[in-house]
């Protein structure tokens, strides 16, 4: 009772909040900023302690300003999330652009109706992953891990869901996309694949942002099992509120390429898209707590 009322209010203050215009959704965004950075701290010491083992090469000062900025920027990510509330899909389309779509309708024209995407917590990838209307005749399937809070959760099920993806969760999705691929439907499956491997599946190490780091390989053993292509998102932050996104074709026959190849691709293309704007990745985010002791 007490997780539907809660889910209630944050809708309704969520759908009041998304029909404010986008400067004044900006306005609230700085403020947010101020709240979480200056006040709160939220998660400051992680993101401190990230950036500095991630840039050694950098002054402290310079790592102060990639920490502002990367709090303004989760203010905005914040914000923009919650205009997907009421934002109309054209608007969605013009603000999250697409550079290459044609790749994917090519590798579903030449047989491959399932394409696995790969993508990391980097720009506003809520914007990317919810909209099956940015390929001709394709559905989208997110992986997702369901939140711990039942009234968080529902929220952002149904903001991620209501341009018409669907969610997959995570330990349904080897049953899933085996379906999907048997099936024969024209679809993509996105992983956001920057995340920490659970203490059980700490498999396959490798140095990302100068750091000894385990990444998830469950990806790649699903698309090598299936011989799904595989394809790296790379996303730009072109100015406050637009973003743009090339699509990198990692490998059309998985099977045909070595153990951990793709794991590996991906780490080095997502840590370039990282160096190249660093403020607009996930530092709150706890990348880190294994060390290889602590493989199972």
């Amino acid at each position: 009772m007490k997780d539907k009322l809660l889910y209630v209010l944050l809708y309704g203050w969520v759908r009041l909040t998304a029909l404010l215009p986008f400067p004044l959704l900006y306005l609230f965004s700085d403020g947010l900023y101020l709240l979480a950075y200056h006040l709160v701290r939220y998660r400051r010491k992680v993101v401190r302690r990230n950036l500095a083992a991630s840039f050694p090469e950098k002054a402290a000062k310079e790592r102060r300003q990639l920490e502002r900025a990367f709090y303004r920027h989760l203010a905005d990510y914040f914000t923009e999330t919650v205009k997907l509330a009421q934002l109309p899909m054209r608007e969605v389309q013009r603000r999250a652009c697409l550079q290459n779509p044609e790749l994917i309708d090519r590798l579903m024209d030449e047989g491959h109706p399932c394409v696995l995407m790969l993508m990391g917590h980097y720009g506003n990838w809520e914007w990317f992953s919810s909209a099956s209307s940015f390929f001709r005749d394709a559905h989208i399937y997110q992986i997702y891990r369901p939140l711990k809070s039942k009234a968080f959760d529902r929220l952002f099920i149904r903001l991620r869901t209501r341009f018409g993806a669907r969610l997959i969760k995570k330990n349904d999705t080897l049953r899933d996309v085996i379906r999907l691929s048997r099936s024969g439907e024209r679809c993509v499956v996105i992983f956001l694949a920057d995340q920490t491997p659970s203490r059980a599946n700490l498999h396959y190490w490798t140095e990302f942002l100068h750091q000894d780091t385990p990444m998830l390989t469950g990806p790649e053993r699903i698309a090598r099992k299936l011989d799904i292509p595989v394809v790296f998102l790379d996303v730009e932050r072109k100015t406050r509120g637009f973003y743009s996104v090339n699509f990198e074709l990692i490998s059309a026959t998985p099977k045909q390429m070595p153990e951990n190849a793709i794991t590996e691709q991906y780490a080095r293309l997502m840590e370039q898209s990282i160096s190249r704007a660093p403020a607009y990745w996930l530092w709150s985010h706890k990348r880190w707590k294994y060390k290889r002791e602590d493989a199972i």
